[in-house]
């Protein structure tokens, strides 16, 4: 076997994480340490949503989720079309709207 082989991480989902969880709400606070991301679905005539799914990572790999997400929506957009947001102005010279974010960390 291929030393490339031997090194390559192998990465399992099981069939209940693999079908995902809907949303279109994050919430998003941090701490020195630490970044918690809490994904929430808010569904329309609803007074309470709820948090589905809870990610809590180290900065360093917060910074590295920006970059990876950051570059998969310019690839998106390249294939796809530039991904409209109403409401939102781009930045100029930029296709990738400002997230609006009040003061509790929502995005």
């Amino acid at each position: 076997m291929e030393e490339n082989q031997k090194n390559q991480l192998q990465i399992e989902i099981k069939p209940e994480v693999a079908q995902g969880v809907y949303s279109n709400l994050v919430a998003i606070t941090h701490s020195s340490s630490e970044f918690v991301m809490d994904f929430i679905a808010m569904m329309p005539g609803m007074q309470k949503a709820n948090v589905g799914t809870r990610v809590v990572m180290g900065p360093e790999h917060a910074k590295r989720l920006l970059a990876a997400l950051s570059d998969n929506v310019r690839k998106y957009e390249q294939q796809f079309g530039e991904i409209r947001m109403p409401g939102a102005q781009p930045r100029p010279g930029s296709t990738i709207a400002p997230f609006n974010i009040n003061n509790h960390g929502e995005a």
